[in-house]
């Protein structure tokens, strides 16, 4: 299904240099967030989903302007996946500073994170945790430098298609739009250091990992390995597609 995004313009502008409001920013002072970021179909939910079900994290749901898809055999479902909005309650939250972040993602919607959710989670007194498209990424470090960001990378080329093609039914046109997304994702994020880089292999172990990074522990020779593979996986994309 091909989404039209009516008002992409005017999304565009505002998010070039959004900012929460002040009082937004003061709240998020004070709540801890751990965010993923990774190339699509690298298993970042999965890894997510072991993480909530520790007990010590809670999924902030994200708003999103596309509609509901079917994943797994089932459709989306509304403040579990996603909360679907329209386009025009979306662009009036980020004009009045209400989310944390937003982006525009694969060129046909806005999805972001709302300070209204954050909020909610940090009352059950557990981690707020999800991931972002590349750009929220970066956002999210320039408003909160103390937020956890894990850049998640599959294990191999051939395991990442595996994993994005079995997903869901794409068209050419997205297939290829998430493949054009993925070079971005990646070179933005070999750029920047302050992203700690997780082998997705096995999700369990990934999220044993990254709760041991989240409580202060280290793992450098795990973040060079993902690294290497992060600029492998890049070689491999230009190698099999002109995109």
């Amino acid at each position: 299904m091909k989404i039209i995004l009516k008002h992409k313009a005017e999304f565009q502008k505002l998010l070039a240099d959004y900012a929460p409001a002040t009082d937004a920013q003061e709240i998020l002072s004070k709540i801890p967030l751990v965010i993923f970021m990774g190339v699509s179909g690298s298993g970042r939910n999965t890894i997510i989903n072991h993480l909530v079900e520790t007990g010590k994290y809670k999924f902030v749901v994200s708003d999103t302007t596309r509609p509901p898809k079917v994943r797994d055999g089932a459709l989306e479902e509304n403040a579990v996946h996603y909360y679907f909005r329209s386009e025009e309650d979306v662009l009036a939250d980020l004009n009045a500073g209400k989310f944390l972040e937003a982006e525009l993602i694969h060129n046909q919607q806005i999805s972001g994170i709302s300070i209204r959710e954050l909020v909610e989670v940090s009352k059950s007194g557990k981690i707020p945790i999800n991931e972002v498209e590349f750009g929220g990424a970066l956002n999210i470090l320039k408003i909160k430098p103390d937020a956890k960001i894990f850049f998640v990378v599959p294990p191999s080329y051939s395991e990442w298609m595996r994993r994005l093609t079995a997903r869901e039914q794409m068209s050419t046109e997205e297939l290829h739009n998430r493949i054009r997304t993925a070079i971005k994702v990646i070179q933005i994020g070999l750029k920047e250091d302050r992203l700690t880089f997780v082998i997705n292999d096995s999700s369990l172990e990934s999220a044993e990992m990254v709760d041991h990074l989240v409580r202060g522990g280290e793992a450098e020779e795990h973040h060079n390995e993902a690294r290497q593979i992060a600029k492998g996986i890049l070689e491999d994309i230009r190698k099999h597609y002109d995109v």
